[in-house]
């Protein structure tokens, strides 16, 4: 199964009785942290998920309700021994973070790997594909999709009728040919079925709509999307700022053929975000109001 859990979902900074925006991910024992904003280690211990099963961490941009919670994250691995290699991943300009740590930890007894992205790209975490566009705000800013493929079913009879020894099946079934001499005997082809859909999440805070973020986000099981306003009234302010109002990002979900939206990143004044719901349901009706520590397995459809 696909693990979500919605850390926080504040914007700006912290109220009580809301963390900050921040998502974490987990399959096949990897997990992936999207932002930290300051406190994101308090959800992160309620959830019981832990601290040394993170990765890698992706940053959308680096203002401080995004990344001010990476130390106390990073301390929460060091008090408990990390050894394992942690990923940092974000826009250009990475060197906030890495001068942050080494003016806090110094030396940090574990390796942590710095990479900033320029441009789209497409990378893995483990099994999961993560990829990534810019958009509308006043830095630069990403907006990433994070996918688990499916493999095509494999088809056991045609694989006997044509007597491929059983070693190279699971070679097969992931895509790929089997040589002998320099010379392919079985290519994967010859095994495999129908493709079969996988499962996809998209997340987005501090933006304007944009077509690439429709384009990004197409066809997901959850949306996370920007909820800095509810008030359709707040339109213009929501341009001045580079933020997206409830009824925006629900256009998004609907254009993007999302299968569910979580509504996200609330701005501080906003005290009870559902007053405002109605309003991104008409638009798009399987729109939810996120609230920290908000939970969702995604499995495989059955094929």
């Amino acid at each position: 199964m696909f693990d979500m859990c919605l850390l926080g979902t504040g914007g700006m900074m912290p109220i009580p009785g809301r963390y900050l925006s921040s998502l974490i991910l987990r399959y096949g024992g990897i997990s992936v942290l999207v932002d930290c904003g300051e406190g994101t280690q308090v959800p992160l211990q309620k959830l019981g998920w832990g601290f040394l099963n993170i990765d890698a961490i992706f940053f959308t941009h680096y203002h401080g309700d995004h990344i001010m919670g990476l130390p106390g994250i990073i301390y929460q691995m060091i008090n408990q021994d990390r050894e394992k290699e942690l990923k940092l991943i974000g826009p250009k300009g990475m060197s906030i973070i890495s001068n942050l740590l080494n003016v806090l930890f110094g030396d940090i007894p574990f390796t942590v790997e710095y990479i900033e992205i320029e441009d789209e790209e497409c990378m893995n975490v483990g099994d999961i594909t993560v990829k990534n566009i810019l958009v509308d705000h006043t830095v630069l800013c990403f907006a990433y999709s994070f996918e688990v493929k499916r493999l095509p079913i494999f088809d056991v009879k045609k694989a006997r009728a044509l007597n491929i020894p059983v070693e190279y099946w699971h070679i097969l079934q992931h895509g790929e040919n089997i040589t002998k001499d320099g010379n392919v005997i079985y290519t994967p082809d010859m095994v495999l079925g129908k493709s079969r859909k996988g499962l996809k999440v998209s997340y987005c805070t501090d933006t304007r709509p944009t077509e690439s973020l429709i384009d990004l986000v197409k066809d997901s099981d959850v949306f996370v999307g920007e909820g800095m306003y509810g008030d359709p009234l707040d339109i213009e302010k929501a341009i001045k700022k580079s933020h997206s109002t409830f009824i925006e990002t629900a256009f998004v979900a609907k254009e993007a053929n999302v299968k569910e939206l979580w509504l996200t990143h609330f701005s501080p004044s906003l005290k009870n975000p559902a007053e405002y719901i109605k309003y991104a349901k008409d638009v798009f009706e399987n729109t939810i109001v996120g609230h920290d520590l908000m939970t969702k397995e995604l499995h495989f459809e059955n094929s």
